[in-house]
């Protein structure tokens, strides 16, 4: 790969047009490239200048842009991830979700930035990217089947054993259009949320296929670049040196305790915040189960041990092999749904990966089903005769498949949490927990964070933006000052495309001087700043173009309820919403009353092309 416009990039993108079974390929200046990054901002842009409003989701004219940034497939460790940037099916808003994995990197080695997929193919198919070409290929073949199943049927097809080409699909949720359907490979990595799954589905395209490409990526200074990559490691251990590099799974926090005494586990529902048994979900406990045999199997260049494969020795599932649950799965198919059993935890995570769901969608729609169930509110004569108890796995498994095919009472599940709540309505619709806008939290309870909880439901991406778990704070003013302070860090993260896992411990002068390193930018803090909210409000710009309005930022009432017990026993956001709501726009410089970014806000970020599109007159 010696042809580039800027260090860090190919200056490439592929674009892919379905209908007409056309590729091009089509360059990205620098200028654009600067001012975005990659990944989540490239995708932003990408996603706001093709994609005009009107375009409902399903429509042909909606894209799938795949896109890298200029860490990917580098030295640092967990830099072949990607995001996938659309509108969503959940919100009928921006959508931007990650994944890890190798795809990000493998795309680099071929000689791209990222893929812009438009049209709809005639019949199934599939994306074969390799050194010396690309084909849309049939994949007839492949209707029906699990993700896993088709990540070995596709290499075995291509002749591409282990880890030489990186397969992402959508399983039958996809193919059935569920909402909440996402796009999962390399063996469990998933670009989850807001139901890229189902947009992907909408154009008969069944995966993504990147061959390990023999190109190498270009770095302006990879002595420096290096020494930076070891840096980060090594800042990464050594804050949580168990979590990162002994135990794994579960993202970064190995012990239960720390999330107890927060208020942190969502549990059944939020009808309590006080777990129970092994519900507490911690990995030593995961790891030190008897019947799980562990085998490290890492992203690309990373050393840490957060994926990892387990198999089942003994008992009903012996020979069972999938990837160990990561945190989200564990916490929702665990003490949400009241589950304490390690072993369902797990066959129930791979389950809905292999189907191609959201994980979190998926747990907190069978979460408020159980509790609906519980409270006599819904029988089993309207759930096709399945009994929604807590911690009644056989079910839950039973519903999972009913719902990716959408067999019976799984065709309106497949729908989402709050279309199935509004549908149904009274006093099933008081007890479902989702924004407003239509999708559901992680698997948090953050009733104990509100800042998380103002994060998720004013994020313009259909999940939270910024991770911003900060407990303890309930003064309306100081949750909206901790966020708009904060509001953006997970976009420049996701516009680098490295894995937040990897970079635990850093600040963002470590982010920039890797930047500078692998560009040959005179790149800085001030520079990523602007990059962080240039994204935040062109998503914003985006979703106000298409529709939304203030009234969206909000969550469901059980989402604000007031816990009842554990650390947040009392504190409701409810009553001080509107004021939080205030503060945080005005801090940035948002109009109150649409909540659109304002016409200076705008024009400082460079954004004057938005304007137009937002106000009547340029103020």
């Amino acid at each position: 790969m010696t042809d580039h416009i800027a260090y860090g990039y190919a200056g490439k993108f592929l674009r892919v047009n379905l209908t007409d079974e056309q590729v091009v390929e089509e360059t990205i200046e620098e200028a654009v490239l600067r001012q975005y990054l990659g990944g989540a901002g490239i995708g932003a842009y990408y996603l706001y200048k093709e994609v005009t409003p009107g375009v409902e989701w399903s429509d042909p004219e909606n894209r799938l842009i795949i896109a890298t940034g200029p860490i990917n497939g580098t030295v640092m460790g967990g830099s072949g991830g990607f995001i996938v940037a659309s509108k969503g099916s959940l919100t009928n808003g921006a959508a931007i979700a990650q994944a890890n994995g190798s795809l990000g990197a493998y795309l680099k080695f071929c000689g791209y930035d990222g893929i812009i997929i438009q049209g709809a193919a005639k019949t199934p198919s599939y994306l074969y990217i390799y050194d010396s070409g690309v084909e849309i290929k049939d994949a007839a073949h492949l209707e029906g089947k699990v993700t896993w199943e088709v990540e070995d049927l596709i290499k075995r097809e291509l002749g591409k054993s282990g880890r030489k080409a990186s397969v992402f699909s959508i399983g039958p949720a996809g193919e059935n259009l569920v909402r909440f359907a996402c796009i999962v490979g390399d063996r469990g990595h998933v670009a989850a949320h807001n139901g890229v799954g189902a947009v992907m589905g909408s154009k008969n395209l069944k995966a993504i296929v990147v061959e390990r490409g023999k190109g190498r990526v270009l770095l302006s200074d990879r002595k420096k670049f290096s020494q930076l990559a070891k840096a980060l490691f090594e800042k990464a251990t050594k804050l949580d040196p168990s979590s990162h590099y002994k135990w794994g799974t579960l993202g970064t926090n190995s012990k239960a305790d720390g999330r107890v005494s927060r208020g942190y586990l969502p549990v059944k529902n939020y009808t309590t915040n006080i777990p129970s048994g092994s519900s507490k979900i911690s990995a030593e406990d995961l790891r030190s189960q008897p019947q799980f045999e562990f085998t490290r199997y890492p992203c690309w260049a990373c050393r840490f041990n957060h994926c990892q494969l387990v198999k089942i020795t003994e008992g009903p599932f012996a020979g069972y092999e999938v990837e160990a649950p990561d945190y989200e799965s564990a916490a929702g198919f665990g003490p949400l749904i009241g589950n304490t059993n390690w072993e369902d935890i797990v066959i129930l995570s791979n389950e809905v990966d292999g189907l191609g769901m959201d994980a979190n969608e998926s747990a907190w729609l069978v979460a408020w089903l159980m509790e609906c169930f519980e409270k006599g509110l819904i029988r089993k004569e309207t759930t096709d005769g399945l009994e929604m108890k807590w911690g009644d796995v056989k079910t839950v498994r039973t519903l999972l498949h009913k719902i990716a095919n959408r067999e019976g009472f799984g065709d309106a599940l497949a729908d989402g949490v709050m279309r199935v709540a509004r549908h149904l309505g009274g006093d099933l619709e008081k007890l479902a927990v989702y924004t407003i806008k239509g999708n559901t939290p992680r698997m948090h309870d953050h009733r104990s964070s509100w800042t998380m909880l103002l994060d998720t439901v004013t994020s313009d991406r259909g999940r939270d933006m910024d991770a911003a778990l900060i407990f303890g704070l309930f003064e309306p003013k100081a949750v909206a000052e901790s966020l708009a302070k904060i509001r953006g860090r997970g976009s420049f993260s996701d516009s680098l495309m490295v894995c937040k896992f990897n970079i635990i411990g850093s600040v963002k002068g470590d982010l920039v001087e890797l930047v500078a390193a692998a560009t040959g930018w005179d790149f800085s803090d001030a520079e990523a700043r602007q990059i962080e909210l240039r994204i935040t409000n062109l998503l914003r710009a985006f979703n106000i173009r298409h529709g939304f309005t203030r009234d969206l930022d909000a969550p469901s009432p059980k989402y604000s309820s007031t816990p009842t017990d554990g650390p947040a026993q009392g504190k409701g956001i409810a009553p001080v919403w509107d004021i939080i709501l205030d503060n945080y726009y005005k801090l940035m410089g948002w109009d109150n009353k649409t909540g659109k970014p304002l016409p200076s806000t705008l024009r400082n970020l460079g954004l004057d092309y938005a304007i137009a599109d937002l106000w009547e007159k340029k103020q």
